[in-house]
């Protein structure tokens, strides 16, 4: 049997109107600002205008990703198409895609099979330009940077302590390093500089966390760009970059609506990475879709110990959120990889891997019902290999801890192939309350923040803080930035700081390389292993195989 791709699916449906999706989602024509036929941006003022009470919300996020797939965007989309077949009023709350993966390795992130959301070419190529405009200002502010220092450095910046980097949002690692100023005085001071992909920047954490203009520009006067040759920071704000930058942001800082395959409303905006940042939608988006839907699916990016973690411990801390339920994905074939079967020995029973790989999903599930105290189901995102005694295995186990297991086959069935997970996701908002914790508390220093979620969250036993890294942690605790959350950048291959540790690793460290801080976002970023952020190509680029024909139409994106 031949399956279409998923850009086929996505080509072969036939949208609504823009409109008529905003009229489901209960958004009057006069919030929305059309691009074309199937886009709109929701003026962000429809949140604070409608008395319309906030619906569930409900997060969906996964097991340790491996190359064998899991499939939490695509079981994301389904379950609010399952949620709308029982008859619930629902909206889905996504990330934008980046170009750097959608052009590299990972292809697009529009979800897949039945279950998408579309235009599918639209939102994983330039969309509504929202990462153009944080481009635009994130780049802004390092020529402003550039200009003070050649214009005469009143600040007294040090051209060695910058920290500000340019971005593109492409995968590019030939601009990793790069020496910039060349060619005498006119042209600029020279110096050591870099570029980082656009979803990297904190201006997309930035974006991705302001509930207003007004906030925006807090964040944003906020942001250090470097430090002076005595040591202290030096602020976009004392730079005057910041009415310029909010500028350019703000037509992107509206909410982009959109649709999935069976007309369930979607707002799709803002993508930071979960391996680098914090990895979620905008808030906007998301306090946007919880005043329009009875329930509202949304998503964290990588594993539940990033993505969700992050989720948990900082979007909801500074947005007040609190989850109704969480949907843990997961899938038979990515828990045998973890327990050291080869990508090319999946389509075999093998219970023998399965029982090796399981505590992956086993301490997830945990993390999210002991540490976090909410509400859990398991999603297995089934596929034709998976035998009935491999099912029954993960289905007895997770019962171990209290959690159902229900089988998802959205990718092929969509929303009908969600519905059995949409009824137990509405019976865990009806009967079961959580008592939503965070996994450490602000007021613990910055090191406790850490260690706290190496052990908590990934099963370590402690951290390693390098002598460079201890220096950093102690100056930005005496320059008052002690008091916010961690984010930690870490690999999403490992619940450790070792991407080769898969399953659920135990006696591990955690070794703090570098610490710096995110003013603007309101996090400290702690680095840990080889992070990259500017991602490469590989050896054979998804771009290879895209192309266009005379008529428009775009074929090889997947």
């Amino acid at each position: 049997m031949a399956y279409l791709s998923d850009i086929e699916i996505a080509q072969a449906c036939k949208m609504k109107h823009i409109t008529e999706i905003a009229e489901t989602a209960h958004v009057d024509e006069k919030y929305i600002e059309q691009y074309g036929r199937y886009k709109a941006k929701v003026d962000p003022a429809l949140i604070k205008e409608t008395d319309k009470k906030d619906g569930k919300l409900i997060l969906v996020t996964a097991i340790t990703p491996t190359p064998a797939g899991e499939g939490k965007t695509t079981t994301t989309i389904g379950l609010a198409d399952g949620l709308r077949r029982i008859g619930k009023d629902v909206t889905v709350a996504l990330r934008e895609p980046s170009l750097g993966p959608v052009f590299g390795v990972k292809g697009g992130a529009a979800g897949g099979g039945y279950a998408q959301v579309v235009p599918m070419e639209d939102i994983n190529l330039h969309f509504t330009g929202d990462f153009h405009a944080i481009g635009a200002a994130n780049n802004l502010l390092a020529a402003m940077l550039d200009n003070h220092i050649q214009q005469g450095n009143s600040l007294n910046i040090d051209p060695r302590k910058i920290t500000w980097k340019r971005c593109v949002d492409m995968n590019d690692r030939q601009l990793r390093f790069v020496v910039d100023g060349l060619g005498g005085k006119p042209n600029g001071t020279p110096r050591e500089d870099g570029f980082d992909i656009t979803v990297a920047s904190e201006i997309m954490a930035v974006f991705c966390l302001s509930s207003s203009i007004t906030d925006l520009k807090e964040r944003l006067s906020r942001i250090v760009v470097g430090y002076t040759y005595d040591d202290q920071p030096v602020t976009a704000g004392q730079l005057n970059a910041v009415g310029a930058m909010a500028a350019l942001l703000k037509d992107a800082l509206k909410p982009n609506l959109v649709q999935t395959l069976e007309g369930t409303p979607a707002f799709v905006h803002g993508g930071p990475f979960a391996n680098i940042a914090h990895g979620c939608n905008s808030v906007m988006a998301t306090k946007l879709a919880l005043k329009m839907g009875d329930y509202t699916v949304t998503e964290a990016g990588f594993g539940a110990d990033l993505g969700a973690e992050k989720f948990l411990d900082i979007k909801c801390r500074m947005a007040d959120l609190t989850p109704d339920a969480v949907v843990v994905v997961a899938t038979v074939r990515a828990l045998k990889m973890h327990g050291g079967l080869d990508k090319k020995q999946l389509n075999t029973e093998d219970l023998n891997a399965l029982e090796k790989g399981i505590p992956n999903l086993l301490r997830h599930v945990s993390n999210i019902k002991n540490v976090y105290k909410l509400p859990c189901v398991v999603a297995v995102n089934r596929f034709p290999t998976d035998t009935d005694n491999e099912i029954d295995f993960i289905v007895s186990k997770c019962r171990e801890l209290g959690v159902n297991t229900i089988l998802s086959t959205v990718w092929a069935e969509g929303g009908k192939g969600g519905e059995e997970l949409a009824k137990e996701v509405v019976r865990i908002c009806e009967n079961e309350k959580g008592d939503f914790t965070f996994s450490y508390e602000l007021d613990c220093s910055i090191e406790e923040k850490i260690e706290a979620v190496v052990k908590k969250v990934y099963g370590g036993k402690g951290i390693t803080v390098l002598p460079a890294a201890k220096k950093q942690i102690d100056r930005l605790t005496e320059l008052g930035y002690g008091n916010m959350p961690v984010c930690i950048a870490k690999t999403q291959y490992s619940f450790s700081d070792d991407p080769s540790k898969l399953g659920a690793p135990e006696d591990f460290t955690v070794t703090v390389k570098n610490v710096k801080v995110s003013a603007g976002a309101g996090f400290i970023v702690v680095l840990t292993g080889d992070i990259m952020t500017m991602p490469g190509l590989p050896r054979v680029p998804a771009a290879e195989k895209i192309d266009v024909d005379e008529n428009g139409k775009i074929t090889g994106l997947f």
